[in-house]
């Protein structure tokens, strides 16, 4: 489900009261621990952190008018969705997040290419998501980016 809001605050403002408590949660633990370079916005009609073109002027690869997307939030029909480009471009990312995610007793998580699903909204592991944020800085992204998905 995409959001036709134009801004995080109209985003927000939309959601069911307990979606707009997880999501702020998600959206202040990524803003404290997003190394510096990424910006907030919406996109994919969700709420988005993405390397802007004045710092990666090509853009997206599928989009080029588009900047390079990084991470994104969203309330999805039956959970919450963390997308995390970083997980599906980088084995080694992943992996050590499905292993810290299992140390926390809270069982396999629900991942597939760069989504994160968390249907059970008291246990989004807000700290771990943190520390995945500070896995890759902007130029550390855009490497692997392009090592990835750039032909």
């Amino acid at each position: 489900m995409t959001s036709k809001a134009t801004s995080i605050d109209q985003y927000i403002a939309a959601l069911p009261d307990d979606r707009k408590v997880a999501i702020e949660k998600l959206r202040n633990v990524i803003k404290k621990n997003l190394p510096e370079g990424f910006v907030e916005e919406i996109s994919y009609g969700m709420v988005g952190y993405v390397v802007p073109h004045s710092i990666y002027p090509k853009g997206y690869h599928c989009n080029a008018k588009l900047p390079l997307p990084f991470i994104s939030i969203a309330s999805q029909k039956g959970f919450i969705a963390l997308y995390h480009m970083g997980l599906y471009a980088n084995k080694e990312v992943y992996d050590w997040f499905v292993t810290a995610y299992e140390n926390l007793n809270l069982g396999e998580p629900d991942v597939g290419k760069s989504c994160t699903r968390f249907k059970k909204l008291d246990k989004i592991p807000y700290e771990l998501i943190g520390a995945l944020c500070t896995k890759f800085t902007v130029k550390d992204w855009i490497t692997t980016y392009e090592a990835n998905f750039v032909k």
